[in-house]
C-alpha cells in the first residue's frame, strides 16, 4: 500500500504542475441573458485534467443544457489536480461570496483522499462540510445540488499491478460518499460503471493513460442530463 501511495502522490504531483492548476473559473454570461447559475466543486475530474476546457463535463453538462434551450450559464468551476475533500472546502471558504446562490450545484470529490491514504472516517468528515456548504450556496438547497460518484482508475494503465486494490478501494469511498448524499438529501448518479469502460477502450482516456478524455465525460453527462434537467427551477 505504501508504494501505491507513493506512486499515486508523485502523479499528483507531477500533474499539478500542469496548466489547469488552481483552477478558479469565473462563470461569464457572454452577450446574452442567462436564467440559470451553476457551480461545479471538485478536483482533477472536474477541471477535466488533460481535454480542452469545452470538453471538461460541467462545461459540457451546460452547454447540452442551452442546446435544450435552457439558458445555463458557463459554470464557476472551483477545483484543482490533487485536491481532497478537505482543500475543496478551503477553498470555498475562500473563493465563493456568501450571498452569492446558485441554481445548480455539482460535487464530484474522494479520489485524492483515496490517493493520499486518508481514512474513511477522515473523508466522511471533510465531505459532510463540502455538502453543508453546497447546501448552502445553492437556491433550492437539496433540490439544486447534485453528485457524481467517484471513477474507478483501478481499470487504467496507470493502476498497473495495483487494479484490484485501487478499486476495492475506490469502491469503499464511494459508499461513503453515496451514504453522505443520501443523508444530505443529494442526488448521487453513479458513473463509476461507465468510468470502467476505459478498461476496455483507452480512446476513453487521456495521454497520461489515468484521466478521462472528453468522450468519456460525454458519456457521463449524457447518462444523466435528463434527471439533472429535472433540478432547474421552473
Amino acid at each position: 500500500m505504501k508504494k501505491i501511495l507513493l506512486i499515486l502522490v508523485s502523479a499528483i504531483i507531477l500533474t499539478s504542475c500542469g496548466s489547469l492548476v488552481g483552477v478558479i473559473q469565473e462563470d461569464v454570461e457572454g452577450d446574452y441573458e442567462m436564467d440559470y447559475s451553476y457551480l461545479a466543486l471538485g478536483d482533477s475530474y472536474t477541471i477535466g485534467e488533460g481535454v480542452a476546457d469545452a470538453e471538461r463535463w460541467p462545461v459540457q453538462l451546460a452547454a447540452n443544457f442551452r442546446d435544450r434551450g435552457y439558458k445555463v450559464a458557463p459554470p464557476k468551476i472551483i477545483a484543482e489536480t490533487g485536491w481532497t475533500s478537505r482543500n475543496l472546502f478551503k477553498a470555498m471558504e475562500k473563493e465563493l461570496n456568501y450571498t452569492r446562490k446558485f441554481d445548480l450545484v455539482s460535487i464530484l470529490i474522494g479520489v485524492n483522499d483515496q490517493y493520499q491514504g486518508k481514512t474513511l472516517r477522515e473523508y466522511e468528515e471533510d465531505l459532510r462540510q463540502v455538502f453543508r456548504m453546497a447546501l448552502n450556496y445553492s437556491k433550492t438547497r437539496e433540490r439544486g445540488v447534485f453528485a457524481f460518484s467517484i471513477p474507478d482508475y483501478g481499470v487504467t494503465p496507470f493502476a498497473g499491478d495495483n487494479s484490484e486494490e485501487i478499486s476495492a478501494e475506490i469502491a469503499e469511498f464511494n459508499e461513503v460518499f453515496r451514504r453522505v448524499a443520501e443523508e444530505y438529501g443529494v442526488d448521487f448518479y453513479n458513473i463509476t460503471p461507465i468510468s470502467r469502460e476505459a478498461g476496455r477502450d483507452l480512446g476513453l482516456l487521456v495521454r497520461d493513460g489515468l484521466h478521462p478524455s472528453g468522450t468519456m465525460y460525454r458519456y457521463w453527462v449524457e447518462e444523466f442530463i435528463d434527471e439533472i434537467t429535472q433540478k432547474l427551477p421552473n
